[in-house]
């Protein structure tokens, strides 16, 4: 069992965590169910460039598929747990929405997600915020596909208090499903963090199931920051 946080060798782009994060009811939220393939915009233009994996306990299996016409990005695990990041610096001022899609093939029955033994999902998005000079000073929120959560619950990652876990899809009623989510991430850095955070030091993706001892498939459509709604 490891503690799921990355670091980077970047100056400013420490990105920690492994963790999982709800957004309050005050957040921006939405999901749409039974997308078809052939709707779901390509992962990061169908190319994994810019992408870097960083190792927890094994070597989740990413890589790139067709699926319904478009590029997208499968995860696999059996028992592994690696991370997919991205070190790019995001204007929260100007684009505080995250928008994706993602689908897995199952959930993960009889784990507390909430416990070191537990924290495995099969889909994870998580975003990093640097609050300081120093590389440990960052906050982290993961918005997860939850297997034993509600939809909408929130808490502190087991291995750290700087991470939070919202559960913004959860349970077996969308497996297998497209969902397409968006998110105020400015705002639930606020409402969980008690923090204005202006800029993402960077963002990431995962499929683990280390903990548990599970395997699970999940699948990410385009990831994209956008003003908000007008």
């Amino acid at each position: 069992m490891k503690n799921k946080f990355w670091s980077t060798s970047s100056s400013l782009a420490v990105l920690l965590g492994w963790v999982g994060l709800y957004t309050c009811v005050s957040g921006l939220a939405h999901a749409m169910t039974q997308v078809h393939d052939d709707n779901i915009a390509a992962f990061s233009a169908g190319s994994l460039d810019g992408w870097q994996e960083r190792s927890f306990a094994g070597h989740t299996e990413y890589r790139i598929v067709r699926k319904g016409g478009v590029d997208v990005l499968m995860g696999h695990t059996q028992s592994q747990a690696s991370i997919l990041y991205r070190e790019e610096k995001i204007d929260l001022t100007s684009t505080p929405i995250i928008n994706w899609s993602w689908k897995v093939d199952r959930t993960y029955p009889d784990i507390n997600e909430k416990s070191p033994q537990g924290d495995d999902f099969p889909a994870r998005l998580y975003v990093v915020a640097q609050t300081g000079f120093l590389p440990w000073e960052t906050v982290a929120i993961n918005y997860v596909w939850a297997s034993q959560a509600k939809k909408g619950d929130s808490w502190r990652n087991p291995y750290t208090d700087k991470a939070v876990m919202i559960a913004v899809e959860t349970g077996n009623d969308r497996v297998g499903d497209w969902t397409v989510h968006s998110r105020d991430v400015a705002q639930d850095f606020k409402d969980h963090f008690g923090k204005q955070i202006d800029e993402l030091s960077g963002y990431a993706v995962m499929v683990d199931g280390d903990n548990a001892q599970r395997e699970a498939t999940g699948w990410f459509g385009k990831i994209e920051f956008t003003q908000p709604a007008r």
